[in-house]
């Protein structure tokens, strides 16, 4: 897969990526990332990619000209073609669901903003869609940008040691459809002061845990994310289970 990055701080966004599982994506060539800097594309000596807002207020905003040529510059290094991804605020949420899509394409070119946000016809012309990362500001698209490209890349065959990892976790929706949190996760020592693993891990019977895990994450998401419950076709089985983890839960906090 091959991601290119708009932003005024390239070098950021691949530091992030350089490290942990995208960071070994691009070790076995699984990931090509590539850094555009519109400041490298502005004219003048002052190499200016902002200016004031018509209509006045504070902040500035990002000229249509330098990012112009800078994207006409990434889309030309190389044949694919690629939608343009804007990291906004006013962009629709970044879920797993849009994940696994843009996980499935060759190519992703990512615009970072700052300042106040890029003039309004640049993105009605370039930008096929806008996505944020949260109901948040943050200073740029740099951060948002690192976490999608995590995000994706890590859904990318080879990339993970173990592809059933991906499938097991958090919003990951899984054969059923349904997404829901990941459940406990316990290592050695088996016996530790902070306390005991669950029996049921220590036991062997796989269909047990099975069932312990699926509860656990069942139980999990009507706690913490009840929402997401409300979009999922539950089994009958499923039902059982959760009716079973919410009598367990009131009556360990009475």
């Amino acid at each position: 897969m091959r991601i290119d990055v708009l932003s005024l701080f390239p070098e950021f966004v691949a530091q992030c990526a350089g490290f942990g599982v995208v960071g070994r994506a691009q070790e076995r060539g699984l990931l090509s990332l590539h850094g555009w800097n519109p400041r490298d594309y502005a004219a003048g000596n002052y190499r200016r990619v902002d200016d004031r807002p018509f209509g006045g207020g504070p902040g500035m905003v990002m000229m249509i000209e330098p990012l112009q040529a800078c994207l006409d510059a990434a889309r030309l290094a190389d044949a694919m073609p690629a939608p343009v991804i804007y990291l906004s605020p006013q962009g629709r949420p970044l879920t797993q669901a849009k994940v696994r899509g843009l996980a499935g394409l060759p190519r992703l070119i990512l615009l970072c903003g700052r300042y106040e946000g890029v003039d309004e016809r640049f993105v009605e012309a370039e930008i096929d869609e806008e996505i944020s990362i949260g109901d948040y500001v943050l200073s740029g698209g740099e951060l948002p940008a690192a976490v999608l490209i995590d995000a994706v890349v890590r859904l990318q065959e080879g990339v993970l040691n173990d592809a059933e990892s991906a499938a097991q976790d958090s919003f990951e929706a899984g054969p059923d459809g349904q997404a829901l949190l990941d459940c406990p996760h316990y290592t050695q020592p088996a016996s530790h002061a902070l306390g005991e693993v669950p029996a049921v891990l220590r036991s062997g019977d796989h269909a047990a845990i099975a069932r312990w895990r699926r509860q656990q994450a069942l139980g999990r998401t009507w706690l913490r994310r009840p929402e997401l419950l409300d979009e999922a076709a539950l089994s009958k089985a499923d039902r059982a289970l959760l009716e079973a983890f919410k009598a367990e839960n009131r009556q360990g906090g009475s």
